[in-house]
Parts: structure tokens; C-alpha cells; sequence
């Protein structure tokens, strides 16, 4: 059970079933040692059936135990700033938002200001949470869709544990160039900086194990050039993960100038986070949520010609020099 008011702490509260140390009971219920070093040190309290008690209390059955976390404080590059979230969720502990092409997640040097992280201190401070935020999940500044925020380090961390174990699923859709024939193929290459940008990354043998699933759903052709539009699913969390092995794969995204595609077809990079599912932190009932595709990528296909019955031979000599290093399904 969880409980909140305006400028009060976040805190659980939990009935014993059975006795044993508070420590014990306390780690059953997933709360972290460093959690409880800041409860300790930065303003957090443990009660026991309404007394304050350390960790090796011995708890008796039906006992109740809550548990108060210390304030947060917002860093000092993130200020609260009044803006329009598009909320899909909220309760409590979860903030699920749709976010729109152009709108960065974080602060940044190019940035600093008007980000959903930002809008999401700006409502908490209103609203009298005495918390940051916590962006579960991120989206490049021109890639739309769903991004989740949590509303305490704490549940920050349950969901990362959800992610680690690939609980936490994240479906996105997207414009591919060229013409994918292969209906279902899983990309397991790692990626890694590119030697020589801060922001470019690549596959590369040294960098990290990355997953990605791509199903081909339609093939179109917009003026002189085909597409594709794939769904995906993220196995792991890398930053530009599907664009960068999109273009391993020989098929960049639309409009992804930055992973070599062209940009004056469509202004960003065509990628929409479209669902996300996940366990409830503390119900463990299983959510799902959804975005339909934004305007943008909705009136790309209105302009486009749907292929269909698409000749099984690859026309792509990247895509055929590609496919040996797939792990297909």
C-alpha cells in the first residue's frame, strides 16, 4: 500500500505475516541497502506500528510497517518549468506521457530548457511532490511516443530491475528505407561510441551486447522510393539502439540523416515509441499502453503508395550482405 499528500513524504506500508528481523522484511520487499542509507541520513523514517525503529527491530506478526523516504531534491541544471504533458497514466508511484517529435526527454547543452523532464518538475512543484524526475525510459529529442517516469528513486529502481530482466517491454514503429522481405528477424550486435563524435554510435566488436526484434508489417513506395514500416521490440536499452542497427542492417531510418538516410523526405528520423508494457511496481499487475502514430508519420503513409505482392528477391545489395549476421526466428 502506498500513500502520499501534498509536501509529504513518499511512503509504503506494508502488514507482517510472519516474524523476523526488520531488515529482513524490509529486503523481501525490495528495498535496496543505499535506500536505506538515505532514509537514514537524508530525512526517511521506518516506523513500526507507528515508532520510529532501526533495522534489526524484531518484527511480530500483523505488526505495520511503514516506510518514509526522504525528500528529493531536483539537480541543480534541471529547473521546474510550466508546460503541457500528454499524460497517458498516473498514479502515485507512475507518470506515463506521450511525448511529441522535437521535444528533448533531459536538459542538454543544446537543450537546457522546455524538456519533458522540465514540464514533469514543474507539475511535481505545483503539486507539491517532493520529488524529481525520474525518466524511467528516454526518446531522442525528434523520436516520438511513450516515454514512463517514475515518481520516486525508489520505484525508479523496481522499474530498472523490470528492464534488467526484460519484464519492462518496450514496442516501437518505424519508416525503414529500402525494402525489408524477411517478415521477422532479431539483430544481436553490439554497439558502441563512433571513435571521433560524442553523439554517433555504431556496431563495433568492443561495445555493448544489444537486441533488437524488427517484424515487417506493409512495404510502400513514396514518389521514386520504397519504404518499409517495421515494428520493433527492444530487448536492451542502448542509446540509438534501433536506428544504429537499422542501418547495419542496410536499411537507415526514414528521414535519419545522422545514420545516413535522407532527411528531405521526411524531417526527423521516422520513430515512434508506440507501446510500453511493464509490471506495476508495487500491484504487480501487468500495463500496457499505447500511442497511435503522430500526424506526421500519418500523412507520410496518406502521401504513399501501399506495394503489395513485393517480389520475394532482395533489390538491396546491403540487405542481402546483411542478413548472414541475423539471428532469425
Amino acid at each position: 500500500m502506498m500513500k502520499r499528500k501534498n509536501n509529504t513524504l513518499f511512503q509504503l506500508q506494508f502488514v507482517v505475516k510472519k516474524s523476523g528481523l526488520l531488515r529482513e522484511f524490509l529486503a523481501q520487499h525490495e528495498i535496496s541497502k543505499t535506500t536505506l542509507t538515505a532514509i537514514k541520513y537524508r530525512g526517511g523514517e521506518i516506523l513500526v506500528n507507528g515508532k520510529s525503529q532501526n533495522v534489526r527491530h524484531q518484527l511480530q506478526p500483523n505488526d505495520q510497517v511503514t516506510v518514509l523516504f526522504p525528500p528529493e531534491q531536483v539537480s541543480n541544471g534541471l529547473i521546474p518549468q510550466e508546460g503541457t504533458l500528454s499524460i497517458l497514466y498516473e498514479d502515485e508511484t507512475l507518470l506515463v506521457l506521450d511525448k511529441p517529435a522535437g521535444q528533448s526527454t533531459i536538459p542538454s547543452r543544446n537543450h537546457p530548457s522546455g524538456t519533458l523532464a522540465n514540464f514533469v518538475c514543474g507539475k511535481f512543484d505545483r503539486e507539491g511532490i517532493l520529488s524529481t524526475a525520474h525518466m524511467v525510459t528516454r526518446l531522442d529529442t525528434d523520436t516520438s511516443g511513450i516515454i514512463c517516469v517514475a515518481k520516486n528513486r525508489h520505484i525508479h529502481h523496481l522499474l530498472s530491475k523490470q528492464m534488467a530482466q526484460d519484464l519492462f517491454q518496450r514496442h516501437y514503429t518505424a519508416f525503414s528505407e529500402g525494402i525489408i522481405t524477411t517478415p521477422f528477424l532479431t539483430i544481436e550486435q553490439p554497439i558502441g561510441r563512433r571513435e571521433g563524435s560524442i553523439i554517433e554510435r555504431m556496431v563495433r566488436d568492443d561495445g555493448q551486447y544489444s537486441k533488437t526484434d524488427v517484424s515487417v508489417t506493409a512495404h510502400y513506395r513514396h514518389e521514386i522510393d520504397c519504404f518499409t514500416v517495421i515494428d520493433l521490440t527492444l530487448h536492451t536499452g542502448r542509446t540509438h539502439q534501433i536506428r544504429v542497427h537499422m542501418q547495419w542492417l542496410g536499411h537507415p531510418l526514414v528521414g535519419d540523416d545522422l545514420y545516413g538516410a535522407n532527411r528531405d523526405v521526411f524531417p526527423r528520423q521516422a520513430l515512434h515509441c508506440s507501446g510500453i508494457s511493464l509490471l506495476h511496481p508495487l500491484t504487480k499487475e501487468r500495463m500496457h499502453f499505447t500511442s497511435p502514430l503522430p500526424e506526421d508519420m500519418q500523412y507520410y503513409l496518406r502521401q504513399s503508395q501501399q506495394v503489395c505482392g513485393f517480389e520475394k528477391q532482395h533489390n538491396s545489395v546491403n540487405a542481402k550482405q546483411s542478413e548472414r549476421f541475423i539471428v532469425t526466428n
